[in-house]
């Protein structure tokens, strides 16, 4: 059967030209791919250009021919329920890995290569560089389902994923740059404006700072590292500025209460020249097509707003957690008995009631979050820029979100009584996994409710960058 895959024009040219300068990168990387991935048949494809743009000339139909050959290795054909099923069927690995993902504090090898091969890294990359380019809802969807697994492994495929997201609002020759060489590459991130500064420079920028809480920066190849431009002591830009892996220095600092496996370690660069075209400018990506790569990328899911919705991609990570805690209780339970009277438990009208309120929280945690992102992108395909009350309310609802996962943990774990002390007991490390979670700026309801009610009472948002 053929799938019809559409891409702009633009962003084919792009593609091309970066297979032109990354050499022979599609015969090396199928070289190096190991396990179900390597047996899988060759997907067919055609791929449908504008009908106004000029013929093709025979370098264009060579480069066609490439990104024919490389379709073992393109995930464009796979769908959202496909997705889905990919990342259930990791959970019972990622269960049994995930005493070793903590030990080990960072992204386990062994996970890494499953998530490679399964394409969920590349579930809303472009279409063109070979990525799913599936709808937002994705990126919340589908590090929930590997969350019910390992909390730290979906957190990271949540960041790694959204960064591809990311990379595609960024002049394009930033992004052949990175996915010419290598489309499979994983990038970090560094978040807080305040820990980084950026200096203009002709041709770009000098960056320097101390950034935290670099998700998955062991395994990845660039870093999108934020900064503060100012014009004395007055902020005029806040960028997001690529840079490889090269450029900045980790610092093994992640020993923490939980979500251990993430490996959010801290990075250091001291006076990086970094190029305009790898500085996005987070005043383009508000929502809306005023962004560099709109022109290569114009589907409606790249005009969400980054300021909104950026967090969901990880508040899957808290929802999935506490539907593992919810399903390792419930089967816990059926078989138990009391230690002291031998009474089975579920026969006790306290443990139906607070199983049944934890898996109230969490069905309306999920609807919650989900329904925003459905939301957020049937905006941007009407074509509006979202007003600040919405963005504000998609962020509230997040928050309260992983409030309600939060509390329906805390519930369970209390139901595992001193069993819930030990190790080897799951529950408490889902419990550790959310509080620790939790502590995200993102899902913080004193910031993100307060800043609603402000902006629903009549106030103003303090936030340029929103």
């Amino acid at each position: 059967m053929m799938t019809r895959i559409h891409v702009s024009l633009d962003c084919w040219r792009m593609r091309w030209m970066g297979a032109i300068k990354s050499g022979d990168w599609l015969l090396h990387n199928q070289a190096n791919v190991t396990g179900p991935a390597r047996n899988q048949p060759r997907q067919p494809f055609e791929r449908i250009v504008n009908a106004h743009s000029s013929v093709l000339t025979h370098s264009a139909a060579a480069a066609a021919n490439a990104d024919a050959s490389a379709a073992a290795l393109a995930f464009t054909a796979v769908t959202f329920d496909e997705a889905r099923e990919r990342a259930r069927a990791l959970v019972p690995a990622l269960r049994e890995r995930a005493e070793l993902t903590e030990s080990a504090r960072r992204l386990l090898p062994e996970n890494e290569a499953d998530l490679h091969a399964s394409g969920l890294f590349r579930c809303v990359q472009p279409r063109c560089w070979g990525g799913m380019e599936l709808d937002f809802v994705a990126l919340f969807e589908l590090p929930l389902e590997v969350a019910r697994g390992c909390a730290s492994t979906a957190w990271n495929v949540g960041n790694l994923a959204i960064h591809h997201w990311m990379l595609a609002l960024y002049d394009p020759r930033a992004q052949a740059e990175v996915w010419g060489e290598n489309p499979d590459a994983l990038i970090a991130s560094g978040i807080a404006y305040p820990q980084g500064r950026a200096e203009r420079v002709q041709g770009g920028v000098l960056l320097s700072g101390l950034w935290n809480f670099s998700s998955g920066v062991d395994s990845s190849q660039w870093n999108m590292l934020a900064a503060l431009v100012r014009d004395g002591d007055k902020v005029v830009d806040y960028l997001m500025c690529l840079v490889p892996a090269s450029d900045y220095e980790v610092i093994d600092d992640w020993q923490v209460l939980g979500m251990r496996g993430t490996g959010s370690k801290s990075v250091k660069a001291a006076n990086v020249f970094v190029p305009d075209h790898r500085a996005l400018s987070m005043l383009s990506a508000r929502g809306g097509d005023g962004f560099p790569g709109a022109q290569v990328n114009p589907s409606p899911l790249y005009r969400v707003p980054l300021s909104a919705m950026a967090a969901h991609c990880i508040g899957g990570a808290a929802v999935g957690n506490a539907m593992a805690a919810l399903e390792l209780t419930i089967e816990a339970v059926r078989g138990r008995s009391t230690h002291y009277t031998a009474v089975r438990m579920r026969d006790f009208q306290a443990v139906q009631l607070r199983v049944a309120a934890a898996g109230a929280r969490i069905n309306s945690a999920y609807l919650t979050a989900r329904e925003d992102c459905f939301e957020a992108q049937r905006i941007a395909a009407e074509g509006r820029m979202p007003s600040d009350e919405e963005k504000l309310r998609f962020k509230r609802n997040l928050a309260f979100a992983v409030q309600l996962c939060t509390e329906a943990v805390d519930g369970l774990h209390t139901l595992a009584g001193a069993n819930g002390l030990y190790d080897r007991y799951p529950i408490q490390r889902l419990f550790r996994d959310a509080h620790a979670l939790a502590g995200h700026i993102s899902f913080s309801w004193d910031a993100q409710g307060s800043n609603w009610g402000l902006v629903a009472l009549g106030g103003d948002a303090n936030n340029p960058s929103l």
